[in-house]
């Protein structure tokens, strides 16, 4: 497994993180026992990034991962986690150091540590990004000693701009796939800027692994299903926000352009990982061959250019007009 720097912190991490959104809730129902196998199964591999977030389970995330490395000898993974998102309702004002504190004391308990690697914002409201005292209440807890760093994670990249105005701001968590293109520019100038770029959603919500189809269904209690038009959250996080339909013909097209080596869920993130300026790209797993799959990814050798123009002509014609707008 390959590592890059975390920005300025001096940390290094894998390039293929393990993303625990999964492991947690709103991807239908996952096993214990499946998720622990997951969270192994990539560690095992070289992983040594994870990402999770507080409202992931409401903590069963958290308190998966404690329970696996609990488990572990050896060196301890770069977790990551996130605070906000318990705020109901979801507002700037609630943005508060009283809340924030709160929220990463849950967390340490989650965790079972004593000081968290990261956190993140949790897609706070854009107005969040303009209230300096936000951004000092996470200064204060570095310096206290609950937190070595913080970063955010953002929704579009004008918030992403924003944030890394901010001298303390570690990271920026983004949406950045085959689907979702723009943030490309964005990406180089954090990472020039010395801040960590962590990449989610890399396989737009399970269709850029090619498995879907118009016949697929998903339970109730699966994200998407549920948040197709943003009933519950940003409808980008679904999808990645391009049509579901739309997005099958464009997989169709991709197909052609797999290595036959390869997967096309590798293929797309070892597209992520052609940007030098990505730090990590964290793929979720609901069990252990979709981890070890996702973990070979960093061992695919680059893609052609010409593969990358199709890709780039194929979102400019088809995709971009749905999302690029947005986000």
């Amino acid at each position: 497994m390959k590592q890059r720097k975390f920005g300025n912190t001096g940390s290094s991490v894998s390039e293929i993180g393990f993303g625990a959104w999964a492991i947690g809730g709103s991807w239908g129902d996952v096993a214990e026992s499946d998720a622990k196998s997951a969270l192994h199964a990539a560690l095992d591999n070289g992983t040594t990034f994870i990402d999770t977030a507080d409202v992931y389970g409401d903590g069963r995330s958290e308190r998966i991962i404690a329970e696996v490395l609990n488990e572990r000898t050896g060196p301890r993974p770069f977790v990551a986690t996130k605070a906000g998102r318990r705020l109901d309702p979801h507002r700037a004002e609630g943005y508060t150091a009283a809340n924030l504190n709160a929220f990463v004391d849950r967390s340490l308990k989650n965790l079972h540590v004593e000081c968290l690697d990261l956190v993140q914002l949790h897609c706070p409201p854009t107005e969040v990004y303009y209230r300096p005292e936000v951004f000092d209440a996470m200064d204060r807890m570095v310096v206290s000693g609950k937190i070595r760093g913080y970063g955010v994670s953002v929704e579009k990249v004008e918030e992403g701009l924003k944030a890394i105005e901010y001298p303390g701001v570690k990271s920026v968590q983004i949406i950045y796939n085959i689907f979702r293109q723009r943030p490309a520019r964005f990406i180089q100038q954090a990472h020039e800027g010395g801040v960590a770029v962590i990449v989610r959603v890399p396989l737009a919500s399970g269709l850029l692994t090619g498995k879907m189809t118009r016949e697929t269904t998903f339970a109730t209690n699966d994200h998407r299903l549920f948040n197709r038009n943003g009933e519950a959250f940003d409808k980008g996080e679904t999808f990645a926000g391009v049509p579901y339909e739309i997005a099958l013909d464009a997989v169709d097209e991709i197909r052609s352009l797999v290595p036959q080596n390869a997967t096309m869920a590798q293929f797309a993130l070892r597209w992520i990982l052609m940007n030098e300026g990505v730090t990590t790209v964290i793929p979720g797993a609901k069990n252990a061959a979709q981890a070890r799959a996702n973990s070979e990814a960093s061992e695919l050798p680059p893609l052609s250019d010409s593969a990358i123009a199709v890709l780039r002509e194929l979102y400019l014609k088809k995709i971009a007009p749905h999302v690029h707008h947005q986000w």
